[in-house]
């Protein structure tokens, strides 16, 4: 594998440098403390969790009693134990903790198992649950989200989102391609699973260790569960062992449940599901299905394009309607559509609630047009690349046959910042993509079993939360007598490295090394009201909030600084842990003004404030300004495909992302290659599927029970899975826009790369199939979905999942 970096400007002292993550190193000797390693305080019980067997009934009772006998077990609490509210959505209240009268999948919890041993609940669940229980079925469950919203199942209204009149430019375009796309979801599978622990403190308060990405919507859960007003409720969480997404909203059942019985009992309680119960319980990626019906010239480009989008939202609302609605704003990805008609649906289905997951619908979004205009350059026999160029976005000023400037999105935002053209030119000719498209042609041509598949796909990703108001970030930084400094905001560290880019920012300020700067666990009692570390603005705002309050200081101390040497404050320069003057007749050690400082009572802490500027977003006509830039990348795939079989092998991936002047380009390749590995094995390898309600004894008994529930049975890729040939590069440029330092975030984009080994493999299918073939490959391109595709080109098959 290689890497490479390069920034528009050079690097200062601190920013712009591969700097280490500041816990790598108590990651590789085992000492960086998760929360299950948080010594356990003296009494501290052990929760586990009952859960439905059935996917769709009426819960009629649960046998406390049964349960108490069980060895070890002080308490259950089900729904009428919950002294406030029952219910975690984050959005709509239609979310239970604890089930109550209806049952919505297999896996819902039911009742909340207490005891004195993690064991000894886990055993009463398992071996007295089923008798404890008294369930009755309602029907046969509704499992996937075509069959719900041909139902009319839905757990909100749909989206709609047009410009121009598609269906008029579809009907006067010379081609035409229709189609469908089958989309499968993702499990987050993090690898330190969901967990809570809740201390009860003094004066009927609560101190809950949570892994989670948002916590204070675990605050507000906490005290809407036990009643109390917020100022009660301490949520803390330094570190996560992942999350990419599914501690968004999650966690909140795991921190509601543990502080509940904590609460009640008056000792510390812990919550930690094992692997199965977690898949179990929490949702994941949404599965899309997709309809699409284009108009299109002779050279590919779209002169007419609907979309219709289901979305499987699972049995409650969570997070759907922001996830739909970002899948829809990201259709476009990198291409001008200037007569569009999108529709998106969120199906109520009998599984576990969807969630959050990186990229949050951008992938679902993007993945459908990728999709559409492979299948058009198939059916013109021309290079995919050549059609998707074809369809870029153009530059301000640049118009359409009907004068329409060709950098507006649909929702009505402009591109201002348009790469695309000049950064996939520069990946297409490092990854010699023309002489290797020549040499795979070859190689196929003599190959009958293996095919070869080359792909070159592009990435256009809005960076903001689709709400306004979450934009928003605070940050202390505290200023030690010694010179050392101390930072908290509202971030959470969950391994992706933004505690060192906010170190970093913080030490640049101050012109420290960064080894003087140390940030803190996320505490709701040190920054409050915080935004969820999500939607990749967390070095965004976060370390804008920091570099806010270490300039504050730096102007306080820099007025000290100038007061004894008698110059004028900006005159003051801050570097390498010295203080000098710009005149050089002055330097002191920073710690030494400091203490000058503190002597002077001069305030050596301060807080700091950003919020996103710009952003405006209207819902009910999904039209505004939602993104504060772009994030642009493109990547290069290659694989092998036994036709035979199915199975593929990734032979090479050639990487080029804009991360804008990279802050860390250690951190930003890390995550560069993270997000490709983790999209590639979404698209390729990770299934998931239920139980379906067959009328067989086993379909009727086992109905709605997830079956690819435990690393045994889910399949996510391994460093085996990585391509040989790895190469990984930045692309040289700055945010056009004030963001921190002009970095750009890089946690989500970059996953979109991974579409290319997706449609490579779809590549070398085509090319077993000969001239004009467009593969019905459906996603992920499990062996299955391989096999499925050949044979239905080679035998004629009705095309469920492409052209028809």
């Amino acid at each position: 594998m290689t890497a490479t970096a390069t920034t528009a400007t050079a690097a200062t002292s601190v920013i712009g440098r591969p700097l280490p993550h500041e816990s790598a190193a108590l990651h590789v000797a085992g000492r960086a403390p998760y929360i299950d390693d948080l010594p356990e305080l003296a009494g501290t019980l052990h929760g586990a969790l009952l859960l439905s067997p059935i996917a769709h009934g009426r819960l009629l009772g649960v046998d406390k009693a049964a349960l108490l006998a069980r060895p070890g077990v002080v308490a259950v609490y089900v729904a009428a134990d919950i002294p406030g509210t029952n219910d975690c959505g984050p959005v709509v209240h239609d979310d239970p903790l604890l089930a109550d009268g209806a049952l919505r999948h297999v896996g819902q919890p039911v009742a909340l198992v207490v005891a004195r041993t993690r064991d000894q609940a886990r055993a009463a669940c398992a071996q007295a649950g089923a008798a404890a229980l008294r369930v009755e079925r309602v029907g046969a469950p509704l499992l996937d989200a075509r069959s719900a919203h041909a139902a009319g199942v839905h757990v909100l209204p749909s989206l709609r989102l047009a410009r121009g009149d598609a269906a008029a430019a579809r009907a006067a375009a010379p081609q035409r391609l229709q189609g469908t796309f089958s989309l499968g979801g993702q499990e987050q599978f993090y690898l330190e699973g969901q967990i809570s622990y809740a201390l009860p403190q003094e004066d009927g308060g609560m101190l809950v260790h949570c892994s989670t990405q948002h916590p204070s919507e675990m605050q507000h859960v906490v005290a809407h569960v036990l009643g109390l007003a917020a100022h009660r409720v301490q949520v803390q969480c330094r570190r996560m062992g992942g999350g990419f997404g599914g501690k968004e909203s999650q966690s909140a059942l795991f921190a509601g449940l543990a502080a509940l019985a904590a609460a009640d009992l008056q000792c510390p309680v812990k919550l930690r599901p094992d692997r199965d119960d977690d898949f179990a319980i929490t949702g994941r990626r949404h599965g899309f299905e997709f309809d699409v019906d284009a108009g299109f010239d002779d050279e590919g480009r779209l002169q007419g394009v609907s979309v219709e989008m289901i979305a499987n939202a699972g049995h409650s609302a969570d997070l759907s309607a922001a996830v739909v609605s970002r899948a829809l704003c990201h259709f476009d990805n990198a291409y001008w559509l200037g007569d569009v008609a999108m529709a998106g649906h969120m199906a109520r289905t009998h599984t576990q609630s969807n969630t959050a997951f990186r990229g949050f619908g951008g992938p679902q979004g993007a993945l459908a047009i990728e999709y559409l205009l492979d299948g058009i350059a198939r059916r013109l026999g021309r290079d995919p690349l050549d059609v998707r160029r074809a369809n870029f976005y153009g530059q301000p000023g640049e118009v359409d046959a009907q004068g329409r400037e060709r950098c507006v999105t649909p929702y009505g935002q402009r591109v201002e910042d348009n790469i695309i053209d000049a950064l996939v030119s520069d990946l297409e000719a490092r990854s010699a993509y023309r002489a290797r498209r020549a040499e795979i042609d070859a190689f196929n041509a003599g190959s009958p079993v293996l095919k070869r598949g080359l792909a070159l796909t592009p990435v256009k990703f809005g960076i903001s939360f689709n709400v306004a108001h979450l934009n928003q970030a605070g940050a202390q930084v505290h200023i030690y007598t010694d010179g050392s400094v101390l930072v908290n905001h509202g971030g959470t560290e969950m391994g992706q490295g933004l505690n060192t880019k906010v170190a970093m920012v913080v030490a640049e300020a101050l012109g420290l090394p960064p080894q003087q700067v140390r940030c803190t666990a996320t505490d709701t009692q040190k920054v409050a009201n915080t935004s969820a570390t999500a939607a990749s603005t967390g070095a965004d705002l976060n370390g804008k909030a920091a570099q806010a309050a270490a300039l504050t200081l730096r102007g306080r101390l820099a007025a000290v600084a100038a007061a004894g040497w008698g110059v004028a404050p900006e005159a003051v320069r801050f570097a390498d842990g010295r203080v000098t003057s710009a005149c050089g007749t002055h330097a002191r050690d920073f710690a030494d003004l400091v203490n000058a400082a503190y002597l002077q009572r001069v305030q050596l802490w301060s807080d700091g404030f950003y919020a996103t500027p710009g952003l405006h977003w209207d819902r009910t006509t999904l039209t505004g300004h939602p993104f504060y830039y772009y994030a642009w990348g493109a990547a290069v795939s290659e694989v092998l495909v036994d036709t035979l079989t199915g199975e593929h092998r990734l032979l090479r991936a050639d990487l080029l992302h804009d991360v804008g002047a990279s802050l860390n380009p250690a951190l930003d390749i890390g995550q560069v290659e993270g997000a490709y590995i983790q999209g590639m094995g979404w698209l390729t390898m990770e299934e998931l599927w239920w139980q379906p309600d067959d009328g067989s004894p086993a379909g009727q008994r086992h109905a709605g029970r997830l079956m690819t529930h435990a690393p045994s049975t889910y399949k996510i890729p391994t460093a085996l899975d990585c391509p040989p040939q790895f190469h990984v590069a930045l692309w040289d440029g700055r945010c056009g826009v004030d963001t921190v330092h002009r970095s750009k975030a890089v946690g989500e984009p970059p996953l979109l790369l991974g579409f290319s080994a997706f449609f490579a493999i779809r590549d070398a299918i085509a090319a077993a199939a000969g001239p004009g073939a467009v593969p019905p490959l459906r996603a992920p391109a499990t062996p299955e979905a391989v096999l499925d595709a050949l044979a239905a080109l080679r035998v004629g098959t009705p095309l469920r999942h492409g052209d028809r």
